[in-house]
């Protein structure tokens, strides 16, 4: 006998469509993300390759402060179907030039797609889940994106090596152009977002800035992961460490789902940012295998609920019709946190050490884990 407290099912046929395209997308984005710098180095110099993916992620973070317009002009659909192809079909001119500045054009017109359909495809799935178990339906997306992404990343550097960079660029247009097929089956939602629930008018909501501004923190704590610790630790333990602490992340999402929805997300805030600045402390020995390794798996628990409670947050804050405008502003929080914290901790590098390069990180974040308290404190959660 069904009861009146029955939770509703976070599965249904949209949302099942819905994950064909977030696969699609995880993979063409991440499949050629290591070669590309490869290619752009055979055709270039080492800065060329350097600037292929800086390229990439400036677009992607000018593409996601203007596609809430976008969807306000055509709809969640188009605009996701729109930059599927984008994200893939470029890709497809590498196979007749080599030169740096076609390498270039296509990262401009990838990334903008890319910034599309994160947005756009973001905001839609929010929307195809219950409310009440937003926090879980997410971490699903997440787990289905996540999978193919920890795989594309070094399958597309292995293809190329073996099978050269074509079938690798083939690849990367194939999978978002078939994916489209399936955006004719889902629904659009609400075409327009009123001029209040822009970019603009998000960005002078703290209660969307905040919770932002605390996962951006952790974003360039991620950054300083990525870019510097393949160069700080031994050549065995830096390929371990950074398989871990995605794999954690994802783990931290699936907990953040589920717990927070029943108990608030804000409530995950201060643990998660916690774990975070312990796992960089961690990190910061070395020369140590073990202190490296649960160090990752800290930070990436600690990473993956931060990334789960602050856009379920975020969501939660605003009506249906603000979707893109949190989606775009919590992607570009995480682009502009990556992208300061390997600009930013290389200079301290320079100056100092990588061991303290990590101290530091972790000293950064700790204004988040203040502010991280506050919002619990005082703004809880709403509960639906």
């Amino acid at each position: 006998m069904t009861t009146a407290c029955a939770r509703p099912p976070i599965l249904n046929r949209a949302l099942l469509l819905r994950f064909v395209s977030v696969v699609a997308s995880s993979v063409s984005f991440y499949l050629p993300l290591a070669v590309i710098p490869m290619y752009a180095g055979t055709s270039g110099t080492a800065t060329a390759a350097g600037l292929a993916n800086g390229v990439l992620l400036v677009a992607t973070v000018l593409g996601e402060l203007v596609t809430p317009r976008i969807v306000t002009l055509v709809g969640y659909r188009w605009a996701l179907g729109a930059g599927l192809v984008l994200l893939g079909a470029p890709a497809l001119a590498l196979l007749g030039s080599m030169s740096v500045p076609m390498i270039f054009a296509v990262g401009v017109l990838r990334g903008i797609g890319f910034a599309i359909t994160m947005v756009a495809g973001g905001a839609l799935t929010a929307a195809l889940i219950p409310d009440e178990r937003r926090g879980e339906g997410l971490a699903i997306v997440g787990l289905v994106g996540g999978v193919p992404s920890l795989l594309a990343l070094p399958l597309g550097v292995w293809m190329a090596g073996h099978w050269g960079y074509g079938i690798v660029f083939v690849l990367t247009a194939a999978f978002p152009i078939v994916a489209v097929v399936t955006v004719l089956g889902l629904p659009d939602r609400e075409k327009a977002d009123s001029e209040q629930h822009g970019v603009l008018g998000g960005l002078r909501n703290g209660a969307l800035t905040r919770p932002a501004l605390i996962f951006a923190a952790a974003a360039g704590a991620a950054g300083v992961v990525v870019t510097y610790l393949p160069l700080a630790t031994q050549t065995w333990v830096a390929p371990i460490a950074l398989f871990v602490q995605p794999a954690a992340a994802t783990v931290g999402r699936w907990f953040a789902g589920k717990i927070g929805d029943r108990h608030g997300q804000v409530r995950m805030l201060v643990p998660s940012v916690g774990l975070a600045i312990l796992g960089m402390v961690l990190m910061a020995a070395t020369h140590e295998p073990a202190f490296v390794f649960a160090g990752a798996a800290l930070f990436g628990i600690g990473f993956g609920v931060l990334q789960n409670a602050s856009i379920s947050l975020m969501y939660a804050r605003v009506p249906a019709a603000g979707y893109s405008t949190v989606s775009a502003i919590w992607n570009a929080a995480y682009d502009l946190g990556m992208a300061a914290g390997s600009i930013g901790v290389g200079v301290i590098v320079t100056a100092t050490s990588f061991p303290m390069a990590f101290v530091l990180t972790a000293a950064a974040m700790v204004p988040a884990a203040v502010m991280s308290w506050r919002e619990g404190r005082l703004l809880p959660s709403p509960r639906p």
